[in-house]
């Protein structure tokens, strides 16, 4: 079995972060090496400023518009620079930004696209969060059908 064979189809999460980034760039080189169709994936988590309640979350800040405005740019800042990643490697992707709890969503778009390869970086934004909850990643390996690549800061 060669790498050509093992890894078809790649998916890079991003959240934007410097650890996020490192994974782009080294998801790219090796999505070239072996030729793979890539996917990169943003995950607009707006429950990631939000304290629950039992009937309703809270959103943290004064105004929610301007919250999930710095999201939905954090999303194109992030795919931009894949884009730009991508274009000085001359590698194709598509890029994909939605809105849910990140492992989640990052799980079942791996699912759906049968995808062979996910990579992802192993800190991006959680803090307190990640502490409390667990990260995005760990959550990620522990479920996920398909092998995980988690690069370094």
């Amino acid at each position: 079995m060669t790498l050509n064979n093992t890894y078809q189809t790649i998916l890079i999460a991003t959240d934007g972060s410097k650890f996020s980034q490192n994974a782009v760039l080294q998801g790219m080189e090796l999505a070239k090496l072996v030729g793979a169709k890539v996917y990169v994936l943003y995950v607009l988590d707006k429950n990631a400023y939000t304290l629950p309640t039992l009937e309703t979350p809270i959103y943290l800040g004064s105004n929610w518009d301007v919250v999930e405005e710095t999201l939905r740019q954090e999303g194109k800042d992030a795919i931009q620079y894949a884009r730009d990643v991508a274009r000085n490697k001359g590698i194709g992707f598509e890029s994909v930004v939605i809105e849910g709890n990140p492992a989640n969503a990052i799980l079942e778009f791996a699912e759906q696209k049968k995808v062979n390869l996910i990579i992802m970086g192993t800190l991006g934004k959680g803090g307190l969060e990640r502490f409390l909850l667990g990260s995005v990643t760990n959550k990620v390996i522990r479920h996920s059908k398909s092998s995980v690549l988690v690069v370094k800061e």
